[in-house]
């Protein structure tokens, strides 16, 4: 069973930096492809950075060059790294893994909000 578990989220000004993480179980980070996702209040739930199983990332328009999606294998983990926040950045923030044999995983979410 694919669990994710993220953190990290919380309230910071404009122009801050935030670390969201994301505990998976098992080796899921190694072999499924990891990303993360936002849903603000009333939009659609949107792509916002995935990485590979063999380490190719990609990111949304909007976030490129101030996001990064990263993966550490020994310790069952993606981050995103998130700077030069802005108050259109503040969502609910998701961990996604995705496995052709097993589809999608989602883990419950970290709040993110960005004050002007």
């Amino acid at each position: 069973q694919v669990q994710l578990v993220e953190s990290g989220g919380g309230l910071v000004q404009a122009g801050g930096s935030l670390r969201l993480s994301c505990e998976t179980s098992g080796r899921i980070v190694r072999i499924y492809t990891m990303g993360w996702y936002r849903q603000a209040p009333g939009k659609l739930r949107e792509l916002v950075a995935t990485i590979s199983p063999g380490g190719n990332t990609n990111y949304a328009d909007s976030v490129k060059g101030r996001f990064t999606i990263s993966r550490d294998n020994a310790k069952n983990t993606v981050y995103l790294e998130m700077n030069s926040l802005k108050p259109e950045d503040t969502a609910v923030y998701y961990c996604n893994a995705n496995h052709w044999t097993t589809g999608e995983h989602w883990g419950q979410g970290t709040q993110v909000t960005v004050s002007s």
